[in-house]
């Protein structure tokens, strides 16, 4: 295996790639927080609408897959966002092994005010649209990467 050069000292903090995404993400979660308190929703809550804006009804096993979360985690959050009445889970109809989960028109009205979150966050963050876009491409190789390499595991 061939040396990989990390610089003077492979342990400097500003230099971990773990460190940077760590920091970088709490910081962009808290800039949505106060944009979302009046949707009354969180931030894992707004990755589920956001998921089911894209297509509703959706399996439990599906909105799994595309949140890249399990079933344990997701469950409390299809919870609260039914009790507050933006989305209804049911037993399939087709396959009752499977939970269904579909938007009620609540949660289809919610997308409205939503669709201002995306242009505010660019907004508050000052940086150039193609950047983010850019940004947000690599940070996919990281995730493809980091998959292959658990799953190499």
């Amino acid at each position: 295996m061939a040396s990989i050069d990390l610089g003077e000292d492979p342990l400097a903090l500003d230099r971990q790639v773990c460190f940077a995404l760590s920091v970088a993400s709490r910081n962009v979660i808290s800039l949505y927080r106060p944009l979302l308190a009046p949707l009354g929703l969180t931030h894992p809550q707004y990755l589920v609408m956001l998921a089911l804006w894209e297509q509703s009804p959706r399996s439990v096993k599906d909105l799994c897959g595309a949140l890249q979360a399990d079933p344990a985690t997701l469950s409390p959050l299809l919870k609260r966002l039914e009790a507050i009445g933006y989305l209804d889970r049911r037993r399939s109809a087709a396959d009752e092994r499977l939970l269904a989960v579909e938007l009620t028109g609540k949660g289809r009205q919610l997308r409205a005010e939503a669709e201002k979150i995306p242009y505010r966050v660019v907004e508050l963050l000052g940086m150039p649209v193609a950047e983010l876009e850019q940004l947000n491409e690599t940070l996919g190789k990281v995730i493809t990467a980091t998959r292959q390499a658990l799953d190499a595991q």
